[in-house]
C-alpha cells in the first residue's frame, strides 16, 4: 500500500520523505489554510520534494471553471494530480482531464455508488472519507471494503485511496482490505512505528550493553 501524506506543511513532508516512506501528498483548501501560505507557492515546493502524485484541489464548482483552474494548477509541476469533488460537474471535469492524460483524484466519496461513478468517469484515484463516516456512526472501513470488491469484480483500474485516516488501526485495516493508497496525517504516520514492546526491548538491550563496558567505536 502506498503512503501519501495528508498535509501542506513542507517541513513535515521533507522530514518524512527522508525515510523513503512518502509516495505522494494530498492537500486541500483546509490544509492550505492551516499552513498559512500561498497555495501555488507551497504546492510547487511540495512537488519539488516528492516524486509521486501531489493532489491539488480546484475550488470552482462548475465543470468548465474546474478545468480552467486545473490547467493553471497543472503548470506547477508534472506530478500534479487534480482533485475534484464528487459532483456531476466534478465528474465532467474528471472525464475531460483524464481524457487529456492527467491524473485526477475524486474526493469526498461517501458511498460505493459514488465510487463506481468516479471510476466510470476515468478517475485515477477515488478518496472515500473513513473518519467522517465514523463520525456519524457509520463504518468507514466497510465502504473501503465495498469499493475494493466492486473494483475487483470488474477489473477497474481506479486506485482506491483511503482518506480521512484518523488512527493507526485505520491504516492497518485499509492495508488488509487492499486499499491501493492511504493518505495519512503526519502525526498518525509517526505513531505507526510505536509499540511498547519495541521500546522495552531497546531499553533492555541498551542496559545490557552498558554493563559490558564495551564500545563499537572507540
Amino acid at each position: 500500500m502506498k503512503f501519501f501524506i495528508d498535509t501542506a506543511e513542507i517541513d513535515e513532508i521533507k522530514d518524512l520523505a527522508a525515510t523513503g516512506m512518502v509516495d505522494g501528498v494530498t492537500t486541500n483548501p483546509t490544509l492550505i489554510m492551516k499552513a498559512g501560505r500561498d497555495f501555488i507557492e507551497v504546492t510547487r515546493e511540495i512537488c519539488a520534494v516528492v516524486d509521486g502524485p501531489v493532489s491539488a484541489e480546484v475550488t470552482a464548482m462548475e465543470a468548465g471553471a474546474m478545468v480552467t483552474e486545473a490547467r493553471k494548477l497543472l503548470e506547477i509541476a508534472l506530478n500534479i494530480a487534480i482533485k475534484v469533488p464528487l459532483t456531476w460537474d466534478g465528474l465532467k471535469a474528471c472525464k475531460a482531464l483524464t481524457d487529456d492524460g492527467h491524473m485526477v483524484n475524486v474526493t469526498l466519496c461517501f458511498s460505493a455508488n459514488q465510487a463506481l461513478l468516479a471510476a466510470k468517469a476515468g478517475a485515477t484515484f477515488i478518496s472515500p472519507f473513513i473518519g467522517r463516516l465514523d463520525d456519524i456512526g457509520l463504518d468507514g472501513m466497510e465502504l473501503v471494503a465495498d469499493i475494493r470488491q466492486i473494483y475487483d469484480n470488474y477489473g477497474i483500474q481506479t486506485q482506491l485511496l483511503a482518506a480521512s485516516i484518523r488512527t493507526v488501526n485505520h491504516v492497518a485495516t485499509a492495508a488488509k482490505i487492499g486499499a491501493d493508497v492511504a493518505t495519512i496525517p503526519p502525526g498518525v504516520v509517526r505513531q505507526l512505528i510505536r509499540h511498547p514492546l519495541t521500546d522495552k526491548g531497546i531499553d533492555t538491550f541498551l542496559a545490557d550493553w552498558a554493563k559490558t563496558g564495551q564500545k563499537i567505536l572507540s
